[in-house]
């Protein structure tokens, strides 16, 4: 009697997500914000600064860092697809409120949470990292040009750049988490696939 071999398993259908650019963009600007994070760790918290020791040098890598981090997506308005994705995270529907009640009332049923290509959690998280980017960036600025403004301003500045850049890293832990809880959701970013029925099921409004 000869066994029977157990048919093979149906290849999962694959639907295209991102595009280089907007891969590269994100790849580029995870890279430039973890280079401040992990630098601005090393100025602020004593025993990470004893231990890295070069604090001159460590400034100097995140102030430039700073510098850097509006210039992948500035880089990236070249691509067609990638303005397509920023019109679409700076657009919201009927359906993106829908799905914001359904967080604040901890409704997690897939069908009272619809979202197109981006949900709205991550339009939020995008247009709140946007604007958080800027003001770190002016305010790093007049912390860095100490000359050109009064002491007030100075002080400022030193102010709302500490504890937005703490409020900042708690929201990029939170965004990991997230991304840590999804593989599919990380592998369309690696590779700009994502399969079809993670597709239907996270975002139903997207491929219509």
């Amino acid at each position: 009697m000869t066994l029977r071999a157990d048919p093979a398993p149906a290849a999962t259908t694959r639907v295209p997500r991102f595009g280089p650019a907007q891969r590269r963009v994100h790849r580029a600007t995870a890279l430039l914000m973890g280079v401040c994070v992990v630098t601005a760790a090393c100025l602020y918290v004593p025993q990470l600064a004893e231990l890295v020791g070069r604090r001159d040098l460590v400034v100097r890598i995140h102030e430039w860092a700073g510098l850097a981090l509006p210039v992948p997506v500035l880089a990236g308005l070249a691509s067609r697809a990638f303005r397509a994705d920023l019109g679409r995270l700076n657009r919201f529907g009927a359906h993106d409120r829908r799905w914001l009640r359904a967080v604040l009332r901890r409704d997690k049923r897939r069908e009272a949470r619809p979202a197109g290509k981006f949900n709205a959690g991550q339009k939020v998280y995008a247009s709140w990292v946007a604007g958080a980017t800027l003001v770190m960036l002016g305010t790093g600025l007049l912390m860095w040009f100490t000359h050109l403004t009064p002491i007030q301003w100075r002080t400022s500045a030193t102010f709302v750049h500490d504890w937005l850049a703490l409020t900042l890293g708690i929201v990029l832990a939170g965004h990991i988490g997230m991304a840590l809880g999804d593989p599919e959701a990380r592998h369309g970013m690696r590779t700009g696939w994502v399969s079809e029925d993670w597709a239907d099921r996270e975002h139903p409004l997207w491929r219509r």
